[in-house]
């Protein structure tokens, strides 16, 4: 199928503008767009919105790369990630290891970057929202 893209979309339950924060630290992610609740054209459905919420994330975007990753603060208090991790290929040992360590502060690391069959480098880890990332180096190349 031509011209069709997967993006991840993400849920904070609350926390997605500090996640945006961090990961415009941590990995160098650009803001593409952010819009809250209270920016809707359209006024939100009766009690669909936990209270505080109204100046809460609807939706957001972020740049890392050439990739876009779409988040938003939901309308969920409680939010679990699980089953899926986000993979970020790096095209230098130097960059590897800036993405695995920004991503690392307030998280848990499952496996520290270190050179596999695979991969230069490879690593994996849990940031500190929940979200599972693997970081991995491409294979120099010959040329």
């Amino acid at each position: 199928m031509a011209n069709v893209q997967v993006q991840p979309y993400l849920f904070f339950a609350g926390r997605c503008e500090e996640a945006i924060e961090f990961y415009i630290e941590a990995i160098g992610a650009e803001l593409q767009l952010l819009m809250r609740f209270n920016e809707s054209p359209e006024p939100m459905p009766e009690a669909m919105l936990p209270d505080d919420f109204d100046n809460k994330i609807m939706h957001a975007s972020i740049k890392v790369g050439d990739s876009v990753v779409m988040m938003s603060d939901g309308v969920d208090v409680q939010n679990q990630f699980g089953g899926v991790s986000l993979s970020i290929s790096c095209y230098s040992q130097e960059q590897a290891h800036e993405m695995f360590d920004g991503l690392a502060q307030g998280g848990e690391v499952q496996m520290p970057l270190t050179p596999t069959f695979w991969s230069p480098l490879f690593g994996s880890l849990t940031d500190k929202f929940g979200v599972s990332w693997m970081v991995g180096c491409e294979p120099e190349s010959d040329n």
